[in-house]
């Protein structure tokens, strides 16, 4: 890999990250049309690592309120009096999060090996975007005076996202697809959903992250090299900042329609090029 390359996966990856869009399967798709080999256990760890630099954008962007979330669940375990609305939020948290990595730690041969093909990508986009259209329709069908706010947050919607989030483990779902999808499906509003989807994303992909750099510390030192991988972080870092305040701001006056056509439309291209025999599947 260069480090043009690098640069380019970077700005894919911080693009599409938190948008309802699937990172992996941009990076997938990208990587492909790269002429890269996307099974390639340096290619997939790559993959995973440069979450890391996005991931590191939203804890900072998000830091007073995770500070804060930190605070109150910390203060909530030893006083019963203290318990309020951010402590909820850090059990749902800690309990979405215990629920994907299980099953992330279960499945792991399988995302690394049989789910890294082309087809699993078209399809995860164009399946998962009858969902997110489903879950769009149902939040605009309920009154504004009824829609579930931040504070109502629990630890059973801790694990219910976090039992959908596992979805995404499906390159072309969309991790953040996925939990919005979910959360709107929960009765919370669009703001609060996204949110949402954020603090049970930052624990989820930091570990995966860390994970991958520490297990396949060598052989990314032997096939990507550390230094192009960097770089991929870095330039994600950047990008993944900038799309999480347009995301905000989006989701609070718009639907997803325009991210559920946009996945079909992708779907469908890759399935074309698919039968079509200008790429193949792996």
């Amino acid at each position: 890999m260069t480090w043009w390359q690098s640069i380019i996966l970077g700005i894919v990856e911080g693009v599409t990250e938190f948008l309802p869009v699937s990172s992996t399967g941009h990076l997938t798709i990208t990587e492909k049309l790269m002429g890269m080999p996307i099974d390639d256990p340096g290619i997939t760890a790559y993959t995973a690592i440069i979450q890391i630099g996005a991931i590191l954008a939203a804890v900072i962007y998000f830091w007073k309120d995770i500070a804060r979330i930190g605070a109150a669940f910390l203060k909530g375990l030893g006083n019963k009096d203290a318990r309020d609305a951010d402590y909820n939020m850090g059990w749902a948290v800690v309990v979405g999060t215990v629920i994907t990595a299980g099953v992330a730690l279960l499945g792991k041969d399988l995302i690394t090996g049989a789910l890294r093909s082309m087809w699993v990508v078209a399809i995860g986009l164009i399946v998962w975007s009858f969902a997110m259209f489903a879950a769009d329709r149902h939040a605009a069908k309920v009154p504004a005076s009824k829609q579930r706010t931040l504070e109502t947050i629990t630890w059973k919607d801790g694990a219910i996202l976090g039992a959908v989030q596992c979805l995404s483990l499906v390159p072309g779902v969309s991790r953040s697809g996925a939990t919005i999808t979910g959360g709107l499906f929960s009765g919370l509003d669009r703001l609060a959903a996204t949110k949402l989807s954020f603090y049970l994303g930052i624990p989820a992909l930091v570990a995966a992250g860390c994970y991958e750099a520490a297990s396949e510390f060598t052989h990314v030192s032997n096939t990507i090299g550390w230094g192009v991988t960097i770089i991929g972080m870095v330039v994600s870092f950047f990008v993944a900042y900038a799309s999480i305040a347009w995301l905000l701001q989006f989701v609070a006056s718009n639907t997803f329609t325009s991210f559920v056509v946009y996945r079909i439309v992708v779907g469908v291209a890759i399935i074309g090029l698919l039968v079509s025999n200008v790429i193949t599947a792996v």
